[in-house]
């Protein structure tokens, strides 16, 4: 399907690094990229490594506010916690040059959302970026600034008029629900665990939008210890007709990986088979829907050898328009190096040896899964003059 892919990438990307022992470590991008290369995703002729700039206080300011900026800025330099807006907290904590490293990281994102729309790619994927937790005043679950948010504000002013943004991470994407809550244009989509067992504790199917926008947010919840069957019958029954029904011009999604049941800060137990089908559902989306204009993000995801490599990998792989079949080996050179860098064996195929097989929704509250699914489907459907029952 894929014409071509842009990936924003530049090994400063790293240096957004919270410290040792810190969940988000940088190598989990560093290892992904170097899977992606070990199979030549990136040599393709059909796909281009984007240069990276970091973001300026302009670009910022289309979803945070200057007084933030500036104290993001500080607090990089001063190394004083702001603890009023989330610097310097242990979810957040400071590191020098705090704000040049998160700014390349929206930076990227920015790189990847104009390349698609100026026509000089179809897709573009920053799997550094996905930060969809930072609040326009203030820091969160390890996100300074908002990188999705930032490339969906930027295309409104562009004059797109309806984005769908679709977040599959483990948590609720809140920031970015916040960012546009009162935005009939954009429509966010998040499908997690359920906030009364994890972080950030929001996104239930009574958030729907404000006032004029009412329909615009959508929020599955899904119980603790889903796989991969509910997981995905999940997607289909809502996110996917949705966006059908919205028919946006620009589909931006975020692939948080921390759903698979190795991550150790979630509760849920997705594979990275069924991971690898949700990044084939959202690029056929994508295709039908607006003409393939796709950005990708990365997001979550603190399993850092088995999991986030692999499965953004794939996702990498399926955004070039070549997936690589779940069996296929990971290349020696690739173990090599992930010994070398993180001291421990990696993964030797690409799959978990799932099927990722699912059952579509049957139109029941049967089961926990199933009741999350109908009250979502209840809270919003109608609002776009959907049927909440049909199956």
């Amino acid at each position: 399907m894929s014409r071509s892919l842009g990936v924003a990438w530049d090994e400063r990307l790293i240096g957004y690094d919270f410290g040792p022992g810190h969940p988000l470590a940088p190598i989990r991008v560093d290892l992904t990229i170097s899977l992606a290369r070990a199979f030549g995703l990136l040599d393709r002729s059909d796909v281009s490594v984007l240069p990276v700039e970091p973001a300026t206080d302009a670009e910022l300011g289309l979803v945070h506010t200057a007084d933030y900026i500036d104290a993001v800025r500080r607090a990089g330099e001063t190394m004083r916690p702001d603890p009023l807006r989330g610097l310097g907290t242990s979810d957040d904590p400071l590191f020098q040059g705090m704000h040049e490293a998160t700014s390349l990281v929206a930076g990227a994102t920015l790189a990847a959302v104009q390349a698609v729309h100026e026509g000089r790619h179809e897709h573009a994927v920053n799997v550094a970026g996905g930060l969809h937790h930072a609040m326009a005043g203030a820091a969160s679950g390890f996100c300074i600034y908002n990188d999705p948010a930032i490339a969906i504000a930027w295309l409104l002013e562009q004059g797109v008029e309806r984005i769908a943004y679709i977040d599959i991470d483990v948590h609720h994407g809140d920031g970015v629900q916040a960012a546009f809550w009162d935005d009939p244009r954009v429509l966010t989509i998040s499908q997690h665990e359920s906030g009364r067992t994890l972080f950030p504790g929001t996104g239930f199917p009574e958030e729907v939008g404000g006032a004029g926008a009412e329909g615009s947010a959508v929020n599955v919840a899904l119980p603790a210890g889903t796989g991969d069957d509910g997981w995905l019958r999940a997607l289909h029954a809502v996110a996917l007709p949705l966006v059908r029904r919205f028919a946006p011009q620009f589909l931006v999604t975020q692939h948080g990986c921390d759903s698979h049941a190795l991550d150790p800060l979630a509760n849920l137990l997705v594979s990275v088979d069924g991971q690898r089908r949700a990044h084939a559902a959202l690029h056929q989306l994508a295709h039908e829907v607006c003409d393939g204009r796709w950005l990708a993000t990365g997001g979550g995801g603190y399993e850092l050898v088995r999991v986030v490599p692999r499965t953004w990998t794939h996702l990498l792989a399926e955004a070039a328009g070549v997936p690589i079949d779940p069996e296929t080996e990971t290349p020696q050179e690739w173990r090599d190096v992930v010994l070398s860098k993180a001291g421990v064996h990696a993964p030797t195929r690409m799959t978990d040896g799932r099927p990722a097989e699912f059952t579509p929704w049957a139109g029941s509250d049967a089961d926990a899964v199933d009741a999350a699914i109908a009250a979502t489907r209840a809270a919003v459907f109608p609002l776009h003059n959907l049927d909440p029952a049909a199956a």
